[in-house]
């Protein structure tokens, strides 16, 4: 996003969510990320728009060398908290992602879960993940998808973005993500029950991949 307008009105709506007192989407981890991390070997991985760090906090208590990124302060102050009350470290950045020194090929593993960018910079994202993470690397992938805006639509509760560019379909995922072998890759129904904001039936996308 180049329209500094733009940029202040999307940090301030994720600063005020997490303000709040209470974890906007609930201090436990996703259950796809609880489900899929403790298949890896653990070594270092990355959290991009990780808002309060509930899933970045499950993986340093899985012993995994952590790093996170958002735009919001809030958030990674909630983080940073939670971090603490769990007795475990991670590294924690804010700002937009092409202003941060993550360097090439750093990361062994990418955690996307509900990373949703505005759809000008989505795929751009994803092309600079790619660079950071290691050959042989895995990314494990849950996001709203384009079926989504109808869930949405019904039931405000289910959360995720109301602009259907910002979700996800599969033929994107593997245009993003041309250089990777998919164990798993998949449109989904699920129950969401996650803190405040993602709760109800919802459609996603998962996927598990391995770079070539």
């Amino acid at each position: 996003m180049k329209d500094n307008k733009v940029d202040e009105l999307w940090t301030s709506r994720w600063d005020d969510r997490y303000r709040e007192e209470e974890f906007a989407y609930g201090e436990e981890p996703n259950n796809y990320l609880k489900e899929q991390l403790p298949k890896l070997t653990p070594g270092s991985i990355f959290f991009p728009a990780e808002g309060e760090g509930r899933n970045a906090v499950f993986a340093a208590k899985m012993g995994w060398d952590v790093s996170a990124f958002d735009i919001s302060v809030e958030g990674k102050n909630k983080a940073v908290t939670l971090a603490k009350k769990n007795d475990v470290a991670i590294t924690y950045k804010v700002g937009e992602l092409e202003t941060l020194d993550f360097e090439n090929e750093q990361f062994d593993a990418i955690a996307l879960i509900y990373a949703h960018f505005p759809a000008t910079i989505k795929s751009r994202y994803h092309q600079t993940f790619d660079r950071l993470l290691k050959k042989n690397g895995t990314i494990i992938f849950e996001a709203f998808s384009k079926k989504h805006i109808d869930y949405v639509t019904a039931n405000e509760k289910a959360g995720g973005p109301k602009d259907i560019e910002s979700l996800f379909s599969i033929e994107e995922i593997g245009s993003d993500f041309p250089n990777y072998e998919f164990s798993e890759l998949i449109e989904k129904e699920i129950e969401l029950s996650e803190g405040l904001y993602h709760n109800g039936v919802g459609s996603v996308i998962r996927f598990i991949g391995r770079k070539k």
